[in-house]
């Protein structure tokens, strides 16, 4: 079974942006309920795209600097990377159809 693996601000380069294949990045806070509302689609899409697309969570209280790096002001944001550059960028709670369109064009 597929699940979102946490990254952090030290292994963030390692996990996302040298990875081989597509990234969808997951940035939550423990205390965000609309994150904790997505949460339950991001596992199912982790199930869908296993092995053509990686996942992870960054926890945004606990890794400040990836949050800065990417310019993140609100919370859940979602960035896939392709080829170690940020391709898509979703704010908020979204449908799990436009979520899977999202995943879809970065595999095209």
């Amino acid at each position: 079974m597929s699940k979102p693996v946490p990254v952090n601000d030290t292994d963030f380069d390692q996990k996302v942006l040298k990875a081989d294949k597509p990234v969808l990045v997951d940035l939550w806070a423990t205390w965000c309920k609309p994150c904790l509302m997505v949460a339950p689609i991001i596992d199912e899409l982790a199930e869908e795209f296993s092995g053509r697309i990686s996942f992870v969570k960054v926890d945004v209280d606990q890794n400040p600097k990836t949050a800065s790096r990417y310019g993140i002001m609100s919370i859940p944001t979602l960035l896939i990377f392709k080829n170690g550059e940020p391709v898509s960028h979703i704010v908020g709670v979204r449908p799990k159809a436009e979520l899977k369109r999202n995943l879809n064009a970065v595999l095209e």
